[in-house]
Protein backbone atom coordinates (compact mmCIF):
# COMPACT_ATOMS: atom_id res chain seq x y z
CA UNK A 1 0.00 0.00 0.00
CA UNK A 2 1.27 3.61 -0.87
CA UNK A 3 2.63 4.79 2.42
CA UNK A 4 1.46 8.33 1.83
CA UNK A 5 -2.07 7.58 1.69
CA UNK A 6 -3.48 8.39 4.93
CA UNK A 7 -7.18 9.09 4.19
CA UNK A 8 -9.45 6.59 5.62
CA UNK A 9 -12.15 5.84 8.44
CA UNK A 10 -11.64 6.60 11.57
CA UNK A 11 -15.19 5.38 13.33
CA UNK A 12 -18.21 3.76 12.89
CA UNK A 13 -21.22 3.82 14.13
CA UNK A 14 -24.19 0.87 13.71
CA UNK A 15 -27.91 1.60 13.79
CA UNK A 16 -30.64 -1.14 13.58
CA UNK A 17 -34.49 -1.09 14.11
CA UNK A 18 -34.93 -3.50 17.32
CA UNK A 19 -37.42 -5.60 16.00
CA UNK A 20 -35.93 -8.91 15.29
CA UNK A 21 -37.09 -12.12 13.12
CA UNK A 22 -34.91 -15.38 14.45
CA UNK A 23 -35.01 -17.26 11.47
CA UNK A 24 -34.89 -20.69 12.79
CA UNK A 25 -38.14 -19.80 13.76
CA UNK A 26 -38.95 -17.97 10.73
CA UNK A 27 -38.62 -21.54 9.13
CA UNK A 28 -41.13 -23.47 11.60
CA UNK A 29 -43.47 -21.25 10.15
CA UNK A 30 -42.45 -21.91 6.40
CA UNK A 31 -41.62 -25.04 6.37
CA UNK A 32 -38.10 -24.50 5.32
CA UNK A 33 -34.85 -26.48 6.64
CA UNK A 34 -32.87 -24.62 9.61
CA UNK A 35 -29.92 -26.19 9.24
CA UNK A 36 -30.07 -25.21 5.71
CA UNK A 37 -31.10 -21.38 6.42
CA UNK A 38 -28.86 -21.12 8.94
CA UNK A 39 -25.87 -22.07 7.27
CA UNK A 40 -26.18 -20.51 4.06
CA UNK A 41 -28.14 -17.41 5.08
CA UNK A 42 -27.56 -16.58 9.08
CA UNK A 43 -29.35 -16.27 11.90
CA UNK A 44 -31.48 -13.45 12.27
CA UNK A 45 -33.01 -10.13 10.20
CA UNK A 46 -34.65 -6.92 11.70
CA UNK A 47 -37.06 -5.12 10.69
CA UNK A 48 -38.27 -1.29 10.72
CA UNK A 49 -41.44 -0.36 12.63
CA UNK A 50 -43.88 1.63 10.94
CA UNK A 51 -42.40 5.03 12.56
CA UNK A 52 -39.17 4.35 11.32
CA UNK A 53 -37.69 4.82 7.62
CA UNK A 54 -34.17 5.09 5.78
CA UNK A 55 -33.71 8.49 6.78
CA UNK A 56 -34.10 7.87 10.78
CA UNK A 57 -32.04 4.92 10.15
CA UNK A 58 -29.47 7.12 8.95
CA UNK A 59 -29.61 9.82 11.44
CA UNK A 60 -29.89 7.66 14.30
CA UNK A 61 -26.37 6.25 13.03
CA UNK A 62 -24.85 9.53 12.03
CA UNK A 63 -25.59 10.70 15.71
CA UNK A 64 -24.24 7.73 17.10
CA UNK A 65 -21.00 8.24 15.28
CA UNK A 66 -20.76 12.23 16.55
CA UNK A 67 -21.26 11.70 20.11
CA UNK A 68 -18.96 8.00 20.75
CA UNK A 69 -16.51 9.77 18.56
CA UNK A 70 -16.73 13.45 20.10
CA UNK A 71 -16.85 15.21 16.94
CA UNK A 72 -17.29 18.55 16.79
CA UNK A 73 -19.87 18.82 13.96
CA UNK A 74 -18.70 22.15 12.68
CA UNK A 75 -15.96 20.44 11.45
CA UNK A 76 -17.91 18.16 9.32
CA UNK A 77 -17.77 19.35 5.52
CA UNK A 78 -19.01 16.27 3.67
CA UNK A 79 -22.10 14.45 4.26
CA UNK A 80 -23.31 11.47 2.23
CA UNK A 81 -25.50 9.21 1.98
CA UNK A 82 -25.51 6.05 0.03
CA UNK A 83 -28.99 3.82 -0.13
CA UNK A 84 -30.75 2.01 -2.72
CA UNK A 85 -34.09 2.93 -0.20
CA UNK A 86 -34.33 7.01 -0.07
CA UNK A 87 -38.19 7.61 -0.84
CA UNK A 88 -37.51 11.10 -2.08
CA UNK A 89 -36.78 11.48 -5.59
CA UNK A 90 -35.42 15.40 -5.31
CA UNK A 91 -33.38 15.18 -1.98
CA UNK A 92 -31.66 12.97 0.07
CA UNK A 93 -28.44 13.44 2.41
CA UNK A 94 -29.69 16.60 3.35
CA UNK A 95 -32.81 15.56 4.95
CA UNK A 96 -29.97 13.37 7.33
CA UNK A 97 -28.79 16.88 7.66
CA UNK A 98 -31.32 18.64 8.88
CA UNK A 99 -32.79 15.74 11.17
CA UNK A 100 -28.93 15.92 13.12
CA UNK A 101 -28.74 19.72 13.15
CA UNK A 102 -32.19 20.23 14.88
CA UNK A 103 -31.02 17.26 17.25
CA UNK A 104 -27.73 18.51 17.93
CA UNK A 105 -29.11 21.97 18.80
CA UNK A 106 -31.68 20.27 21.17
CA UNK A 107 -28.68 18.71 22.98
CA UNK A 108 -26.89 21.86 23.27
CA UNK A 109 -24.49 21.77 20.40
CA UNK A 110 -23.73 23.46 17.47
CA UNK A 111 -25.07 22.15 14.23
CA UNK A 112 -23.07 20.71 11.38
CA UNK A 113 -21.40 23.12 9.12
CA UNK A 114 -23.49 25.61 6.88
CA UNK A 115 -20.64 24.83 4.30
CA UNK A 116 -21.60 21.16 3.95
CA UNK A 117 -21.76 19.10 0.65
CA UNK A 118 -24.67 16.81 0.75
CA UNK A 119 -24.85 14.39 -2.39
CA UNK A 120 -26.96 10.94 -2.52
CA UNK A 121 -25.20 8.20 -4.01
CA UNK A 122 -27.47 5.32 -5.53
CA UNK A 123 -25.96 2.16 -7.21
CA UNK A 124 -27.78 -0.83 -5.25
CA UNK A 125 -25.65 -2.41 -2.62
CA UNK A 126 -22.91 -0.51 -3.74
CA UNK A 127 -23.83 3.18 -2.74
CA UNK A 128 -22.35 2.93 0.07
CA UNK A 129 -18.76 2.54 -1.12
CA UNK A 130 -19.42 4.87 -4.08
CA UNK A 131 -20.17 7.56 -1.12
CA UNK A 132 -17.36 6.03 0.96
CA UNK A 133 -14.83 6.67 -2.11
CA UNK A 134 -16.23 9.89 -2.80
CA UNK A 135 -15.45 11.25 0.72
CA UNK A 136 -12.06 10.17 0.66
CA UNK A 137 -11.42 12.19 -2.80
CA UNK A 138 -13.25 15.22 -0.86
CA UNK A 139 -10.78 14.75 2.08
CA UNK A 140 -7.69 13.91 -0.18
CA UNK A 141 -8.22 17.02 -2.47
CA UNK A 142 -10.35 19.63 -1.00
CA UNK A 143 -11.06 18.92 2.64
CA UNK A 144 -8.89 21.28 4.40
CA UNK A 145 -8.46 19.23 7.57
CA UNK A 146 -11.92 18.88 7.76
CA UNK A 147 -13.87 15.69 8.04
CA UNK A 148 -16.49 13.53 6.03
CA UNK A 149 -19.38 12.04 7.41
CA UNK A 150 -20.40 9.19 5.32
CA UNK A 151 -23.79 6.81 5.76
CA UNK A 152 -24.72 3.48 4.30
CA UNK A 153 -28.01 2.75 4.75
CA UNK A 154 -31.07 0.60 3.52
CA UNK A 155 -34.08 -1.55 3.88
CA UNK A 156 -33.69 -4.78 2.51
CA UNK A 157 -37.54 -6.25 1.66
CA UNK A 158 -39.04 -9.05 -0.16
CA UNK A 159 -42.30 -10.31 -0.79
CA UNK A 160 -43.33 -13.37 1.53
CA UNK A 161 -43.29 -16.36 -0.29
CA UNK A 162 -40.19 -15.91 -2.27
CA UNK A 163 -36.53 -17.02 -2.11
CA UNK A 164 -35.56 -12.97 -1.16
CA UNK A 165 -37.57 -13.75 2.40
CA UNK A 166 -35.10 -15.08 4.26
CA UNK A 167 -32.41 -12.80 3.22
CA UNK A 168 -34.25 -9.69 4.60
CA UNK A 169 -32.58 -6.71 7.02
CA UNK A 170 -32.68 -3.33 7.66
CA UNK A 171 -30.08 -0.73 9.06
CA UNK A 172 -27.36 1.92 8.55
CA UNK A 173 -23.82 2.45 8.91
CA UNK A 174 -22.30 5.74 9.60
CA UNK A 175 -18.43 6.18 9.04
CA UNK A 176 -16.05 9.08 9.72
CA UNK A 177 -13.85 9.88 7.22
CA UNK A 178 -10.32 11.87 7.79
CA UNK A 179 -6.75 12.15 6.72
CA UNK A 180 -4.67 10.52 9.74
CA UNK A 181 -7.58 8.19 10.24
CA UNK A 182 -8.22 5.85 13.23
CA UNK A 183 -9.08 2.58 12.02
CA UNK A 184 -7.69 2.05 8.52
CA UNK A 185 -6.52 4.15 5.43
CA UNK A 186 -7.86 3.07 2.10
CA UNK A 187 -5.10 2.86 -0.69
CA UNK A 188 -7.18 5.09 -3.44
CA UNK A 189 -4.55 4.65 -6.02
CA UNK A 190 -4.48 0.55 -5.53
CA UNK A 191 -8.86 0.44 -5.58
CA UNK A 192 -10.28 -1.93 -8.43
CA UNK A 193 -13.32 -1.30 -10.15
CA UNK A 194 -15.36 -2.76 -12.58
CA UNK A 195 -19.06 -2.17 -14.36
CA UNK A 196 -21.26 -3.60 -16.64
CA UNK A 197 -24.60 -3.36 -17.77
CA UNK A 198 -26.67 -6.80 -16.97
CA UNK A 199 -30.45 -6.08 -17.77
CA UNK A 200 -32.71 -7.66 -16.00
CA UNK A 201 -30.52 -8.72 -13.09
CA UNK A 202 -32.00 -7.17 -9.63
CA UNK A 203 -34.01 -3.98 -10.30
CA UNK A 204 -36.29 -1.89 -8.66
CA UNK A 205 -37.84 -0.41 -12.12
CA UNK A 206 -40.65 1.92 -10.66
CA UNK A 207 -43.34 0.67 -13.44
CA UNK A 208 -43.81 -2.00 -10.88
CA UNK A 209 -45.83 -0.54 -8.42
CA UNK A 210 -48.60 -0.35 -11.24
CA UNK A 211 -48.38 -3.63 -12.56
CA UNK A 212 -51.99 -5.77 -11.97
CA UNK A 213 -51.17 -8.34 -9.33
CA UNK A 214 -47.72 -6.90 -8.42
CA UNK A 215 -46.84 -7.28 -4.80
CA UNK A 216 -51.20 -7.46 -3.61
CA UNK A 217 -50.97 -9.54 -0.66
CA UNK A 218 -49.37 -6.15 0.87
CA UNK A 219 -51.52 -3.09 2.35
CA UNK A 220 -48.45 -0.60 2.53
CA UNK A 221 -45.79 1.49 0.54
CA UNK A 222 -43.21 -1.05 -0.44
CA UNK A 223 -39.95 -1.63 -2.29
CA UNK A 224 -40.01 -5.40 -3.39
CA UNK A 225 -37.24 -5.60 -6.17
CA UNK A 226 -37.43 -7.50 -9.45
CA UNK A 227 -34.85 -10.30 -9.33
CA UNK A 228 -33.39 -13.30 -10.47
CA UNK A 229 -31.36 -15.08 -8.17
CA UNK A 230 -29.35 -17.18 -9.89
CA UNK A 231 -28.44 -14.92 -12.28
CA UNK A 232 -27.56 -12.40 -9.83
CA UNK A 233 -25.35 -14.84 -8.42
CA UNK A 234 -23.40 -15.20 -11.74
CA UNK A 235 -23.57 -11.42 -12.06
CA UNK A 236 -21.75 -10.82 -8.16
CA UNK A 237 -19.44 -13.63 -8.77
CA UNK A 238 -18.23 -12.87 -12.55
CA UNK A 239 -18.50 -9.03 -11.16
CA UNK A 240 -15.80 -9.57 -7.67
CA UNK A 241 -13.32 -11.60 -10.34
CA UNK A 242 -13.72 -8.67 -12.81
CA UNK A 243 -13.02 -5.98 -10.12
CA UNK A 244 -9.83 -7.87 -8.24
CA UNK A 245 -8.26 -7.88 -12.14
CA UNK A 246 -8.82 -4.08 -11.86
CA UNK A 247 -7.10 -4.20 -8.64
CA UNK A 248 -4.02 -6.33 -8.85
CA UNK A 249 -3.07 -4.58 -12.06
CA UNK A 250 -2.84 -1.26 -10.22
CA UNK A 251 -1.30 -2.65 -7.08
CA UNK A 252 1.61 -4.98 -9.14
CA UNK A 253 1.18 -7.84 -6.87
CA UNK A 254 2.26 -11.29 -6.36
CA UNK A 255 -1.43 -13.14 -5.77
CA UNK A 256 -0.04 -15.42 -3.73
CA UNK A 257 1.85 -13.67 -2.11
CA UNK A 258 -1.13 -11.15 -1.33
CA UNK A 259 -3.93 -13.34 -0.16
CA UNK A 260 -0.75 -15.52 2.17
CA UNK A 261 -0.45 -12.35 3.83
CA UNK A 262 -3.45 -10.06 3.89
CA UNK A 263 -5.29 -10.28 7.24
CA UNK A 264 -8.87 -10.21 6.07
CA UNK A 265 -11.59 -10.63 3.63
CA UNK A 266 -14.81 -9.21 3.67
CA UNK A 267 -17.30 -8.58 0.73
CA UNK A 268 -21.11 -7.41 0.15
CA UNK A 269 -23.38 -9.89 1.95
CA UNK A 270 -26.39 -10.23 0.82
CA UNK A 271 -26.67 -13.81 2.79
CA UNK A 272 -23.52 -15.76 4.24
CA UNK A 273 -22.44 -17.80 1.58
CA UNK A 274 -22.75 -15.45 -0.82
CA UNK A 275 -18.61 -14.01 -0.35
CA UNK A 276 -17.64 -17.69 0.23
CA UNK A 277 -19.33 -18.82 -3.04
CA UNK A 278 -17.65 -15.53 -5.03
CA UNK A 279 -14.29 -16.05 -3.57
CA UNK A 280 -14.02 -19.66 -4.53
CA UNK A 281 -14.93 -18.68 -7.50
CA UNK A 282 -12.40 -15.69 -7.68
CA UNK A 283 -9.46 -18.13 -6.50
CA UNK A 284 -10.55 -20.90 -9.41
CA UNK A 285 -10.80 -18.04 -12.45
CA UNK A 286 -7.22 -16.63 -10.90
CA UNK A 287 -5.44 -20.11 -11.20
CA UNK A 288 -6.60 -21.05 -14.47
CA UNK A 289 -5.78 -17.41 -15.93
CA UNK A 290 -2.25 -17.75 -14.36
CA UNK A 291 0.85 -20.00 -16.12
CA UNK A 292 2.69 -20.68 -12.81
CA UNK A 293 -0.42 -22.53 -11.35
CA UNK A 294 -1.39 -24.66 -14.08
CA UNK A 295 -0.57 -27.90 -12.32
CA UNK A 296 -2.34 -26.92 -9.70
CA UNK A 297 -5.30 -26.14 -11.78
CA UNK A 298 -4.97 -29.13 -13.80
CA UNK A 299 -4.99 -31.46 -10.24
CA UNK A 300 -7.82 -29.64 -9.06
CA UNK A 301 -10.33 -30.00 -12.18
CA UNK A 302 -9.08 -33.83 -12.40
CA UNK A 303 -10.56 -33.77 -9.09
CA UNK A 304 -13.78 -32.65 -10.25
CA UNK A 305 -13.50 -35.13 -13.65
CA UNK A 306 -13.21 -32.07 -15.85
CA UNK A 307 -11.10 -31.52 -18.78
CA UNK A 308 -8.89 -28.95 -17.58
CA UNK A 309 -8.29 -27.88 -21.08
CA UNK A 310 -11.93 -26.57 -21.56
CA UNK A 311 -11.83 -25.37 -18.17
CA UNK A 312 -8.52 -23.11 -19.22
CA UNK A 313 -10.69 -22.10 -21.98
CA UNK A 314 -14.09 -20.77 -19.96
CA UNK A 315 -11.69 -19.35 -17.21
CA UNK A 316 -9.83 -17.17 -20.34
CA UNK A 317 -13.36 -16.29 -21.83
CA UNK A 318 -14.88 -12.91 -21.48
CA UNK A 319 -18.87 -13.92 -21.08
CA UNK A 320 -21.59 -10.99 -22.00
CA UNK A 321 -23.78 -12.41 -19.17
CA UNK A 322 -26.78 -10.21 -20.63
CA UNK A 323 -26.55 -11.51 -23.89
CA UNK A 324 -26.56 -14.48 -22.49
CA UNK A 325 -29.47 -14.31 -20.69
CA UNK A 326 -31.35 -12.86 -23.35
CA UNK A 327 -30.25 -15.74 -25.71
CA UNK A 328 -30.66 -19.03 -23.36
CA UNK A 329 -32.48 -17.76 -20.32
CA UNK A 330 -31.43 -16.06 -17.11
CA UNK A 331 -30.92 -20.06 -15.56
CA UNK A 332 -28.26 -20.30 -18.12
CA UNK A 333 -24.74 -20.87 -16.50
CA UNK A 334 -21.71 -18.86 -17.66
CA UNK A 335 -19.07 -21.14 -17.26
CA UNK A 336 -20.34 -24.87 -16.55
CA UNK A 337 -17.64 -26.84 -15.93
CA UNK A 338 -16.04 -24.71 -13.64
CA UNK A 339 -18.98 -24.85 -11.58
CA UNK A 340 -18.00 -28.63 -10.64
CA UNK A 341 -14.18 -26.97 -10.49
CA UNK A 342 -15.57 -24.00 -8.13
CA UNK A 343 -17.42 -26.89 -5.86
CA UNK A 344 -14.53 -28.95 -5.57
CA UNK A 345 -12.51 -26.10 -4.64
CA UNK A 346 -14.91 -24.94 -1.82
CA UNK A 347 -14.53 -28.07 -0.13
CA UNK A 348 -10.96 -28.21 -0.43
CA UNK A 349 -8.38 -27.92 2.85
CA UNK A 350 -7.25 -24.90 1.82
CA UNK A 351 -10.01 -22.88 1.25
CA UNK A 352 -11.58 -23.98 3.94
CA UNK A 353 -8.49 -22.60 6.16
CA UNK A 354 -8.50 -19.29 4.16
CA UNK A 355 -12.17 -19.02 4.90
CA UNK A 356 -11.49 -19.66 8.96
CA UNK A 357 -8.50 -17.81 8.95
CA UNK A 358 -9.43 -14.90 6.18
CA UNK A 359 -12.97 -14.28 6.14
CA UNK A 360 -14.20 -15.24 9.73
CA UNK A 361 -13.04 -11.97 11.82
CA UNK A 362 -16.76 -10.66 12.36
CA UNK A 363 -18.97 -13.01 10.40
CA UNK A 364 -20.64 -14.47 13.71
CA UNK A 365 -21.89 -10.70 14.23
CA UNK A 366 -23.33 -10.32 10.53
CA UNK A 367 -25.15 -13.23 10.69
CA UNK A 368 -27.38 -11.16 13.13
CA UNK A 369 -28.26 -8.27 10.53
CA UNK A 370 -29.69 -9.48 7.48
CA UNK A 371 -29.01 -8.21 4.23
CA UNK A 372 -28.60 -4.20 4.82
CA UNK A 373 -27.52 -4.01 1.11
CA UNK A 374 -25.33 -0.86 1.02
CA UNK A 375 -24.67 -0.92 4.82
CA UNK A 376 -23.79 -5.00 4.74
CA UNK A 377 -20.06 -4.43 3.82
CA UNK A 378 -19.30 -1.41 6.20
CA UNK A 379 -21.94 -3.21 9.52
CA UNK A 380 -19.27 -6.16 8.69
CA UNK A 381 -15.74 -4.49 9.10
CA UNK A 382 -18.17 -2.92 12.17
CA UNK A 383 -18.68 -6.31 13.39
CA UNK A 384 -14.43 -7.40 12.69
CA UNK A 385 -13.12 -4.26 14.50
CA UNK A 386 -15.28 -5.02 17.65
CA UNK A 387 -14.56 -8.35 17.47
CA UNK A 388 -10.74 -8.03 17.26
CA UNK A 389 -10.53 -5.34 20.24
CA UNK A 390 -12.29 -7.63 22.02
CA UNK A 391 -10.39 -10.72 21.42
CA UNK A 392 -7.14 -9.28 21.30
CA UNK A 393 -6.47 -9.78 17.75
CA UNK A 394 -3.67 -8.18 16.18
CA UNK A 395 -4.20 -5.75 13.14
CA UNK A 396 -2.08 -2.89 13.69
CA UNK A 397 -0.08 -2.04 9.97
CA UNK A 398 -1.88 -5.10 8.34
CA UNK A 399 -4.34 -5.00 5.08
CA UNK A 400 -7.30 -5.66 5.01
CA UNK A 401 -9.34 -6.62 1.41
CA UNK A 402 -12.72 -4.88 1.14
CA UNK A 403 -14.87 -6.04 -2.13
CA UNK A 404 -18.19 -4.29 -2.62
CA UNK A 405 -20.99 -5.03 -5.22
CA UNK A 406 -23.84 -3.40 -6.40
CA UNK A 407 -26.34 -5.79 -8.90
CA UNK A 408 -26.68 -3.48 -12.45
CA UNK A 409 -23.84 -4.15 -12.08
CA UNK A 410 -20.72 -3.11 -10.36
CA UNK A 411 -17.84 -3.79 -8.26
CA UNK A 412 -15.03 -2.36 -6.07
CA UNK A 413 -11.75 -3.85 -4.39
CA UNK A 414 -9.87 -1.94 -2.27
CA UNK A 415 -6.76 -3.10 0.08
CA UNK A 416 -7.19 -1.34 3.54
CA UNK A 417 -4.20 -0.90 6.25
CA UNK A 418 -5.30 -1.10 9.60
CA UNK A 419 -3.30 1.86 11.86
CA UNK A 420 -1.45 1.35 14.99
CA UNK A 421 -3.97 2.78 16.73
CA UNK A 422 -6.95 1.40 15.69
CA UNK A 423 -7.73 -0.35 18.82
CA UNK A 424 -9.45 3.41 20.49
CA UNK A 425 -11.67 3.68 18.02
CA UNK A 426 -12.53 0.16 17.73
CA UNK A 427 -13.93 -0.08 21.09
CA UNK A 428 -16.13 3.51 20.52
CA UNK A 429 -18.29 1.42 17.62
CA UNK A 430 -20.37 -0.42 20.27
CA UNK A 431 -21.50 -3.25 17.61
CA UNK A 432 -22.88 -5.06 20.34
CA UNK A 433 -24.73 -2.04 21.80
CA UNK A 434 -26.65 -1.53 18.51
CA UNK A 435 -27.72 -4.88 18.72
CA UNK A 436 -28.88 -4.98 22.75
CA UNK A 437 -32.77 -4.66 23.07
CA UNK A 438 -34.02 -6.59 20.20
CA UNK A 439 -38.03 -7.12 20.38
CA UNK A 440 -38.89 -10.58 19.20
CA UNK A 441 -41.51 -11.35 16.64
CA UNK A 442 -43.93 -13.85 16.37
CA UNK A 443 -45.34 -15.17 13.15
CA UNK A 444 -48.53 -13.22 13.43
CA UNK A 445 -46.54 -9.65 14.24
CA UNK A 446 -43.95 -10.43 11.78
CA UNK A 447 -46.32 -11.24 8.92
CA UNK A 448 -48.73 -8.08 10.48
CA UNK A 449 -46.19 -5.64 9.89
CA UNK A 450 -44.52 -7.13 6.53
CA UNK A 451 -47.66 -6.79 4.65
CA UNK A 452 -48.43 -3.53 6.62
CA UNK A 453 -51.71 -4.52 8.57
CA UNK A 454 -52.65 -2.99 12.09
CA UNK A 455 -49.99 -4.10 14.32
CA UNK A 456 -49.34 -3.38 17.97
CA UNK A 457 -45.35 -2.95 18.14
CA UNK A 458 -43.43 -0.47 20.44
CA UNK A 459 -40.44 -0.74 19.16
CA UNK A 460 -39.20 2.67 19.22
CA UNK A 461 -35.27 3.56 19.19
CA UNK A 462 -33.78 3.33 22.69
CA UNK A 463 -32.10 6.97 21.54
CA UNK A 464 -32.12 8.17 17.97
CA UNK A 465 -35.21 9.10 15.40
CA UNK A 466 -38.31 8.24 14.46
CA UNK A 467 -41.11 9.61 12.09
CA UNK A 468 -43.51 11.69 13.86
CA UNK A 469 -46.22 12.12 10.84
CA UNK A 470 -46.66 12.26 7.34
CA UNK A 471 -47.71 15.10 5.61
CA UNK A 472 -50.96 15.46 3.50
CA UNK A 473 -51.64 18.48 2.33
CA UNK A 474 -51.94 18.66 -1.57
CA UNK A 475 -53.49 21.21 -2.37
CA UNK A 476 -53.33 25.28 -1.74
CA UNK A 477 -50.29 26.53 0.38
CA UNK A 478 -47.76 24.62 2.51
CA UNK A 479 -47.89 21.51 0.76
CA UNK A 480 -46.16 18.48 1.88
CA UNK A 481 -47.93 15.44 1.09
CA UNK A 482 -45.53 12.33 1.27
CA UNK A 483 -42.93 14.71 3.30
CA UNK A 484 -42.13 12.58 6.49
CA UNK A 485 -41.73 14.81 9.65
CA UNK A 486 -39.05 13.47 12.72
CA UNK A 487 -38.71 13.62 16.49
CA UNK A 488 -35.68 12.92 18.03
CA UNK A 489 -35.58 10.43 20.78
CA UNK A 490 -33.04 11.84 23.34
Amino acid sequence: MNEMMTIGVGGLAVHVPRARVDLREWCTWTGQSPEKILAVVGRSFRMPGRDESVYTMAASAALQLIERYELDPQEIGYLALGTESSTDNAVGAIIIKGMLDRALIDLGRKPTARSCEVPEFKHACLGGMYALKSAARWAALEGRGRRGLVIAADIAEYERGSTGEPTQGAGAVAMLVERDPGLFAIDLHGCGSAAAYRGLDFRKPFARHFTAGYASATQRPHDFPVFNGRYSTSCYVDEVIAALDDMFSKLDLDRRRFWDEVAGVMLHRPYHHMPIQAMAAAFVVGMGRSPSEQETFTALCRDAEVDPKVAIAEALAEVDLFEQAEREGVDAEPRPLLQRVFKRFRGSPWFRRFVSEKMSLGTSGAMELGNLYTASLPAWWAAAFAQAVDEGVELERRTLLAIGYGSGDAAEAWPLRVVPRWRDAARRIGFAESLADPIALDQTTYESLHDGREVELNAAPRRGFVVDRVGDCLRGTGQDVGIEYYRHIA
